[in-house]
């Protein structure tokens, strides 16, 4: 239940939650632009769609909060994730191919082979009775994805599970932004994440470096590891050292999998309480694809599914917060800004406010129908960012979800245990506060 700020901020510190939905305001949801309480170096929570356009295409006087950067630099060391200004531009254009390495078309069979086999273990699943991790289950199946799109191998082998394991153990260990640092702390005042955080980190690194030696006796690969390596500074002509290698490519092995797992638990949950939802995606897809192999051409042409995942990202973004820093003073909307005030974005409130949606927690797919589109505010949906910075896998991750409830909805009913106890929670992405137990049966 929203609250007003200061009870809100006080009581994020009884509890030591570091759950920052608990820190949004009733006014969160009502207002365009409002502070967040009283800190030491002030919040201010944008959700007027022109001026959330405005800070982040600006990331030269709006870069990424210092907090978030914090929690992420150990993993992903100085790469295009945390990096803004020319630094950023450098990284960009020099990663810029292996965008293309995304590309539907070559990651579809990767796409298509993980949940292949992914469809073999919830088989077993259903014939067992076996309860399972929802979160879990979807967190590996995209780790596989993107495993697989990387590296041109599955996520089976002994390395690329322990990889899986500690990003794991990072996700639920880290936070986006430290509250107690966030309330009382100077802008830009050193510190380190917990050291459990900094060893899962370590690991990790150590895990991707083993990959990649791995991937380089195969130079006839054609994935992103390939086009990483050839990456080369349009200045300099260098390309990036190890260690640049590894920030670069644990960016694509998180972005590449967490958001999307994020997203996929929530669908498959919805899914569990929703069987209309369930019967309208298994009409399109009969209607579409029959009991045929669905291709890429098929997930092209499912509305329904698309625009059922597009309502999930509303109402559960990946992200649930962009945090940006005033890099000096500024002023927006005619609000005195003072340097280093932490400018929080929220898509999940933005996604769930009564200026821009009609009805905004409501579950509807058929808001976004063609018809409906006159209704939406512009900028008011914002699931993969806005701006220069917008997140470049939006298409592959539409896809691939795509791919994933079409099948798995074909074939199989998922049933939730304890429903009623579900709960969002914003760690680095927004996920259940405790795992969903699952259990799924075969289609009659």
């Amino acid at each position: 239940m929203p609250r007003p700020p200061v009870p809100s901020l006080l009581r994020l510190m009884w509890r030591r939650e570091k759950d920052l939905l608990s820190l949004l305001p009733d006014l969160a949801y009502r207002e365009m632009i409002t502070p967040l309480g009283y800190t030491r170096r002030g919040i201010l929570l944008v959700n007027d769609p022109v001026w959330v356009n405005r800070i982040l295409t600006d990331h030269d006087t709006f870069p990424k909060n210092d907090l978030f950067v914090e929690a992420l630099e150990d993993l992903v060391g100085n790469s295009m994730f945390v990096t803004s200004g020319d630094t950023w531009r450098r990284q960009r254009k020099m990663v810029d191919p292996a965008f293309s390495h995304m590309r539907i078309n070559r990651a579809f069979e990767f796409m298509a082979a993980a949940v292949d086999d992914y469809e073999q273990q919830l088989a077993s699943d259903a014939a067992n009775d076996t309860v399972f991790s929802l979160d879990a289950a979807m967190s590996h199946l995209t780790a596989d994805v993107i495993t697989r799109t990387i590296f041109s191998v599955p996520l089976g082998g002994e390395t690329s599970h322990e990889v899986f394991e500690d990003f794991m153990r990072f996700e639920r260990q880290v936070g986006s932004i430290d509250i107690k640092r966030m309330l009382w702390d100077k802008p830009w005042s050193p510190h380190q994440q917990p050291e459990p955080v900094r060893q899962a980190c370590a690991r990790i690194r150590m895990h991707l470096g083993t990959m990649l030696d791995e991937r380089l006796k195969h130079p006839e690969f054609d994935d992103i590891a390939g086009a990483i390596l050839e990456a080369r500074d349009a200045d300099t002509g260098q390309p990036f050292d190890r260690e640049g290698l590894i920030d670069q490519l644990g960016v694509f092995f998180l972005a590449g999998h967490e958001t999307t797992a994020s997203s996929l638990t929530w669908a498959f949950f919805i899914l569990s309480q929703r069987p209309d939802m369930v019967a309208r995606i298994r009409a399109e897809v009969a209607e579409v694809v029959g009991e045929g192999e669905l291709l890429l051409e098929h997930t092209k042409r499912l509305p329904f599914v698309r625009n059922f995942f597009r309502e999930v990202l509303r109402l559960y973004p990946p992200i649930t917060f962009l945090p940006r820093v005033a890099g000096k003073d500024t002023e927006i909307a005619g609000r005195r800004v003072k340097r280093g005030t932490m400018l929080m974005i929220a898509p999940w409130s933005m996604h769930r406010h009564v200026k821009l949606w009609d009805n905004p927690d409501r579950f509807d797919p058929d808001r976004f129908l063609p018809e409906h589109e006159s209704k939406q505010v512009p900028g008011s949906y914002l699931p993969f960012g806005a701006g220069p910075r917008i997140c470049v896998g939006a298409a592959f991750a539409t896809i691939e979800t795509a791919l994933i409830i079409a099948r798995l909805v074909r074939r199989f009913d998922f049933e939730a245990l304890d429903a009623s106890t579900v709960r969002p929670y914003a760690r680095l992405t927004t996920r259940p506060a405790t795992e969903i137990a699952m259990r799924v049966r075969r289609r009659a």
